[in-house]
């Protein structure tokens, strides 16, 4: 047994001096900042503004201060908002139809009417590039974006590829590369919590084969690049951080479905049949918000289901290097001889994946806002780990690749004054990996015949990588953070800190792997190597580490 230390702690002090419209860092809201000026464009200090989410009534107010500016932090992103500018001494003003965007401050600027002229409305800001903000190169994409634009693999990686610096690498499990880095090196956040591939295991960086929450429950999402903000951390690419939609004073939702199958496929190529297997494949899933409590307490849901199939490839196969009579001779020898059924090339097995989101938001009062998301995903694939030119597995030899993967994340939004406002935030996520032979209640070891037609390696039996296999790990996070307002001044104290504890199991060769020249020496039993693998008392678990 080892025992490793990984926590990770981190605190930071940060005084941001001018702050206007630049965006805010890793966070999972929007805010507002105005300039109210009376008619010979003093300050309006004094004036009262009231912030309204439209949706869900939730409503915050703040009071202008001595150099007319005020700020809202903590709010939901979308809407519409209304911005209700109430004076003593000027005509009140309303603006409508404000809508807000994931980690951006809203500009405003108000100029106000004294009580006997005609109350007109100045509304000045500069227009945001979706793919720039004030800290950092990134994109920006609202739910019309997500709702609009295609994506015909429910992920947002068919979105987050419309920005240029982003590419979808296809060769590595659809993995997103963020100008030019590593996608392990980027950082999966769901309302602030992380979800990474925290063991390295995903060439996609995710810690499922298929992105872990519905593509439904999304609200907003933005790619930010090399930020320099001192909120951000845990990613050296760039961080990817999706926000998810909330219930409403009204109830809202919709259903999918999509469905392929063989019919749909085609058999042939250049005149030549190909065996595609008799399959078909659905999706389908739906999302709901709705009120339980009205303008206090919502609820919304999300669930995503996939019964697929996944088409399995024989480059050797194909390419003539291996013939159908060499495959039928090492599947009877092996059932005559070791009495094992290897399986055959068969052209697809099924494949699941399933989602789950709940969350509730409750308006405590106009001062504090608290949340609640349950993610669950369960998902996997069919791994072929020797297959290419020269080498063909049976289908006995193929494993199921896959996670069950739950998080729950709680966010507690507060201000104690115009000036100072908290945000609590704790997530916790638990994965477990599997990696397990099609064949593994068999107990019986791989098998490699070599030297097949034209020098092709033939494999049947568990997977030698599979044959003890397993990661499972926790991760627990916590944030508090502090914002205070001096006049055009904004000072932010922060602590944070993520716990990872790892149990990760892997011994190769514990069923052993045999191997064999040519088919010959494979039907005469004689055994060119032997591979066994254990720990020191034979006891598997014994090799496990246990990583804190």
């Amino acid at each position: 047994m080892k025992t490793h230390r990984l926590s990770h702690i981190s605190s930071a002090l940060v005084l941001a001096l001018g702050l206007s419209t630049s965006a805010l860092a890793n966070t999972t809201t929007s805010a507002i900042k105005g300039n109210i000026s009376g008619p010979n464009g003093n300050p309006a200090a004094g004036t009262q503004i009231t912030i309204v989410h439209v949706p869900s009534g939730t409503t915050k107010t703040a009071t202008v201060n001595d150099s007319g500016l005020f700020t809202a932090k903590g709010l939901r992103v979308g809407g519409p908002y209304k911005i209700i500018v109430d004076s003593d001494k000027f005509k009140d003003t309303e603006l409508n139809d404000v809508f807000l965007t994931l980690g951006q401050t809203f500009p405003v600027t108000v100029a106000l009417e004294s009580q006997q002229d005609i109350e007109t409305i100045e509304v000045t800001g500069r227009a945001i590039s979706k793919f720039a903000t004030g800290t950092s190169p990134s994109s920006h994409f609202n739910a019309e974006d997500l709702a609009s634009l295609p994506a015909i693999n429910r992920d947002l990686k068919d979105i987050v590829r419309v920005d240029p610096r982003v590419y979808v690498d296809e060769s590595r499990d659809d993995a997103i590369q963020c100008g030019g880095g590593s996608p392990r090196f980027n950082s999966l956040t769901l309302d602030g919590a992380r979800m990474n591939d925290n063991f390295g295991l995903n060439s996609n960086g995710n810690p499922t084969v298929r992105i872990p929450f519905s593509y439904d429950a999304i609200d907003q999402v933005a790619v930010e690049l090399a930020p320099f903000d001192v909120q951000y951390g845990g990613f050296t690419s760039c961080n990817i951080n999706a926000v998810t939609k909330s219930g409403g004073n009204e109830i809202h939702g919709s259903v999918f479905a999509d469905y392929t199958s063989d019919s749909f496929k085609g058999d042939s190529l250049e005149g030549d049949k190909i065996d595609t297997g008799s399959y078909d494949e659905k999706r389908y899933g739906f999302n709901v918000g709705l009120p339980l409590i009205e303008d206090k307490l919502f609820l919304f849901a999300a669930y995503e289901k996939l019964d697929g199939q996944q088409i399995m490839q024989y480059s050797a196969f194909d390419n003539g290097a291996v013939t159908q009579s060499d495959i039928d001779r090492i599947v009877q020898i092996s059932k005559d001889k070791y009495n094992y059924d290897p399986g055959s090339l068969v052209p697809s097995i099924p494949v699941e994946d399933e989602k789950i989101l709940v969350k509730l938001d409750w308006n405590i009062n106009d001062y504090h806002r608290l949340n609640f998301v349950y993610n669950y995903n369960d998902g996997f694939e069919i791994g072929q780990s020797d297959e290419g030119s020269n080498r063909l597995s049976l289908s006995n030899h193929f494993y199921e690749r896959g996670a069950e993967f739950t998080s729950y994340i709680s966010s507690l939004y507060s201000d104690w004054t115009d000036n100072f406002s908290t945000e609590i935030r704790i997530g916790y996520s638990e994965l477990d990996n599997r990696q397990i032979s099609l064949d593994q209640a068999s107990g019986f070891g791989e098998f490699r015949v070599e030297n097949v037609g034209s020098d092709v390696s033939v494999y049947l039996g568990p997977d030698d990588s599979r044959q003890s296999n397993k990661l499972k790990y926790d991760n627990l996070s916590f944030k508090v953070a502090g914002t205070y307002y001096l006049d055009e001044h904004e000072l932010y104290l922060g602590y944070e800190r993520e716990e990872l504890d790892v149990f990760n199991l892997f011994v190769q060769h514990s069923q052993t792997e045999t191997r064999f020249n040519n088919m010959d020496d494979f039907e005469s039993g004689l055994a060119d190597d032997v591979y066994y693998g254990n720990a020191c008392l034979l006891y598997t678990s014994d090799a496990a580490d246990d990583l804190l």
